[in-house]
């Protein structure tokens, strides 16, 4: 054996943090596939050997069966391994749930949203209706729904449709009735109710307005909520995903994960951002993991705008299309501040949603206030930072705050930003490379049930940045993509650097986790169309194969 047959050859032991028990007799080896180690420019590998959850060995075949002899060999039959990819932003429950409501977010058109309700409402033909998943940037009728075009299907049961982003839905006038909400009703703070020309509400309501009629409809159970997980947790093993950072948490999606992951019903390896209702033990204690190792309580969600497809995100200048609204606030000021001290004084991670420009400089601008001007090591992050002033880019770096950025957003509004935004705002827009280039960090998610949640798409687009189709516009900011070595980081060591993880996950090298996602096309070397056809092969989490395809 020697150095140029084996990358790297040593003891597990060498690295800290919890890790999942697993018995010794556990020795694997894959090999029969380009092995992609994520470990800078390095070739990829012929083999990799694993024993229990850790990676002993990495190299040719002859050296990697000299380091662990007696193992068992999994032949990937040409398939592309590479280190565990992990969905940086996610919502894990929504993810499970949107597989059990009513999911429109195939639908193109008015006309088939109404055809699907039509559908679901005589399949379930009693009780309030609740789905997700709607866009209509690109729909022919070239707006909003509205009650009128919902009451014509469902007019006597109260039903709540939500935009895909979360932060508008569409309410039928039974719901509106049943809320109180009629023309005189005003948008709360950090809210709009939407109305016609004749002052009458349209059933639209953007951010903070959706919690008007939230509370008039039926909320999870708690059955529900453990089967949202689980099937959350089988489609994205399924799809090779390894490890999810989920926002937006309940205390009792919480409670319900961690006892999934103890009876082994959920396997990806998730790190937890819970809303600030729920955040005060994290925001009291500081980071915790629970007995697997597998499920971290990182820190606290905030919201400092809406978003930009609902016209919510905040902008430093009105909108290019609507030059009477300028965005939403969503979190008051003194508010944002005094979590923002908590969760220093305890260690705990913030996590910020701002989608516009104004939203973005707000929250450094907090992020400043409360941790100082120097560069710090606190991993808090700015969640999509989608629309960001130039002079506002060096900042991350400066700060040490990560960007948590989802290349699928680029491939989905770029039907509609260049419209909302005009030619000028677009050079800050899904800026990946700018903001790579000022030495910031970026994480790649995918904002999930915002999205497909399908790290093939997520892949394509960093790299690409063309609709699924293959469709570009004029001035899309090709210059943004990324190569194919910089999306993989994104998707893997920075996911772990945004959790603190580095040291233990998100390359394969001796020492770390055994997490690993095989696909059946090589992502670092196929046509960017090809990727979007490759089959998951195997997902690997801690050395454990939890999905085989």
């Amino acid at each position: 054996m020697n150095r140029r047959d084996l990358l790297a050859l040593g003891s597990a032991s060498l690295l800290g943090g919890p890790v999942l028990a697993s018995s010794p007799s556990t020795r694997t080896i894959l090999t029969g596939g380009p092995i992609y180690t994520g470990v800078g420019a390095q070739a990829p590998a012929q083999a990799i050997a694993i024993e229990g959850s850790r990676i002993v060995a990495v190299g040719s075949l002859r050296a990697v069966r000299a380091a662990l002899p007696r193992a068992k060999e999994i032949d990937l039959a040409g398939a592309a391994a590479l280190p565990g990819l992990v969905d940086s932003h996610a919502h894990m429950t929504g993810i499970g749930l949107r597989e059990m409501t009513l999911n429109l977010d195939s639908v193109k058109s008015i006309a088939e949203l109404q055809a699907k309700l039509a559908t679901w409402a005589a399949q379930n033909p009693t009780g309030p209706i609740a789905g997700r998943g709607w866009i209509e940037t690109h729909w022919p009728e070239g707006r909003f729904p509205t009650r009128q075009d919902v009451d014509a299907i469902v007019p006597d049961r109260p039903l709540l449709l939500g935009r895909s982003d979360g932060h508008a839905a569409l309410a039928n006038s039974a719901l509106l009735k049943l809320a109180g909400i009629d023309a005189s009703t005003q948008s709360p703070a950090g809210g709009q109710i939407l109305k016609d020309a004749s002052g009458e509400p349209t059933g639209m309501l953007i951010d903070n307005a959706q919690a008007l009629v939230e509370s008039r409809m039926p909320t999870a159970t708690p059955d529900m909520i453990r089967q949202a997980l689980v099937k959350a947790d089988r489609l994205y093993t399924s799809r090779g995903w390894t490890g999810l950072h989920n926002m937006s948490v309940s205390g009792e999606d919480l409670i319900a994960l961690k006892a999934l992951a103890l009876s082994g019903e959920v396997q990806l390896r998730v790190d937890n951002y819970l809303d600030i209702p729920f955040a005060a033990d994290v925001l009291r204690r500081g980071p915790s993991v629970d007995a697997t190792g597998r499920i971290s309580t990182r820190g606290v969600k905030i919201y400092s705008d809406g978003a930009l497809g609902s016209r919510g995100a905040a902008l430093l200048a009105p909108y290019a299309d609507a030059p009477d609204s300028e965005g939403l606030l969503l979190t008051p000021e003194a508010h944002v501040l005094a979590v923002l001290e908590r969760a220093k004084k305890s260690g705990a991670q913030v996590a910020m949603h701002a989608i516009g420009d104004r939203g973005n400089r707000q929250s450094l601008d907090w992020f400043e206030k409360v941790l100082g001007h120097a560069k710090t090591n606190r991993r808090w992050r700015i969640e999509h930072a989608q629309v960001v002033s130039p002079p506002d880019m060096p900042r991350f770096a400066k700060l040490g705050v990560i960007a948590s950025m989802q290349p699928s957003h680029a491939i989905g509004d770029l039907f509609f930003a260049p419209a909302r935004l005009g030619p000028d705002r677009l050079k800050g827009a899904y800026a990946w490379t700018s903001l790579l280039k000022t030495g910031a960090v970026v994480c790649g998610g995918s904002d999930a049930p915002v999205e497909q949640g399908d790290p093939r798409i997520e892949f394509y687009a960093a790299i690409y940045r063309h609709a699924l189709n293959g469709y570009v516009g004029p001035d899309w900011g090709l210059e943004e993509r990324v190569s194919r070595q910089q999306a993989l980081t994104m998707f893997t060591r920075s996911a772990a650097y945004a959790v603190g993880a580095e040291r233990s996950r998100g390359t394969l090298a001796v020492g770390q986790a055994a997490s690993i996602s095989v696909f059946s096309r090589d992502f670092m070397a196929a046509k960017p169309a090809d990727i979007l056809d490759a089959k998951t092969v195997l997902t690997m989490v801690d050395g454990k194969i939890v999905y085989e395809g």
